[in-house]
């Protein structure tokens, strides 16, 4: 691998409002009043590339961006803080509304979802995985359409596979196409379990965050890690498991063995629950 690996992240970039509540509101019609409101950069992809640029890594975003007023919003702060982005034309940038409550409790609230991209644009990114020397290919349709035009598995993938429950039908392709996986334990009362499942499946390492617990890794061989959750102030959760996620992958590509990634990567999870935002760089 070359000394400066070229890393692709394909998948979600959204422009979010964030609003923070007391709790959560019941299914009844009233008034709350929020405590804070504030926009800022979303999406599962954006808050890789953000983390693995804000590490020195070389990594290029591919994801649908609309010619309007969020795109333009989305692209400026990407541009701002040094993300290099590869939009993919849409009729429309993904928006939410997040409604977040203390303890972690949240509802995301999506506003405004991306076309299909097309063939031309699908064909592009493929063509900027195939040249990557690694790439994340997140959930999406965008991601999907990517891993049925890949020609071969040349380029190491990297899959996030979020809260899954071991059988959710649309994670399969993005499982088996995968070198290494990650996950929350949203979905599995064992996550070791769930982890082996995941790897008689052909990744060769398996990772699952544990919140405040920490994250647990099972490699092919059976050799299985433990790192704790760094302590940290929790200002927003939102994006802590990209964080996760780019801390480990800028480890592993500076050829760091799994014990010392898992480090780096809670160092990088506490980085970005420090912050209102995906990543301080964006602001305060």
């Amino acid at each position: 691998m070359p000394s400066t690996p070229r890393v692709v992240v394909c998948g979600p970039a959204s422009w979010n409002h964030l609003i923070e509540l007391d709790h959560l509101p019941e299914p009844v019609p009233h008034m709350q009043f929020a405590r804070r409101s504030w926009h800022t950069v979303g999406g599962t992809s954006a808050g890789k590339a953000l983390h693995l640029a804000g590490l020195g890594v070389d990594v290029r975003l591919w994801a649908p961006v609309g010619e309007d007023e969020d795109g333009a919003r989305l692209r400026d702060r990407l541009a701002g803080v040094g993300v290099v982005v590869g939009a993919i034309a849409s009729e429309r940038t993904e928006r939410h509304v997040n409604l977040m409550a203390d303890g972690g409790g949240r509802v995301s609230l999506y506003v405004s979802t991306p076309s299909t991209p097309s063939v031309e644009a699908i064909e592009a990114a493929v063509r900027a995985v195939a040249a990557a020397d690694l790439a994340v290919v997140d959930l999406s349709e965008l991601g999907g359409l990517v891993l049925e035009a890949l020609p071969e598995r040349g380029t190491p993938l990297w899959m996030d596979l979020h809260d899954y429950d071991g059988a959710t039908a649309f994670h399969e392709p993005f499982l088996r196409a995968a070198e290494g996986v990650f996950m929350n334990d949203d979905g599995t009362d064992d996550p070791w379990k769930l982890m082996a499942s995941c790897l008689e499946r052909g990744p060769r390492l398996a990772v699952c965050t544990l919140g405040a617990k920490g994250a647990i890794a099972l490699e092919a061989d059976g050799t299985r890690h433990e790192v704790a959750a760094v302590p940290a102030t929790v200002v927003d959760t939102n994006g802590a498991g990209d964080a996760f996620m780019a801390g480990f992958l800028a480890a592993r590509l500076r050829t760091e063995p799994v014990e010392l990634a898992l480090r780096a990567a809670a160092e990088q999870a506490r980085i970005a629950i420090g912050t209102k935002h995906l990543h301080p760089a964006l602001g305060g």
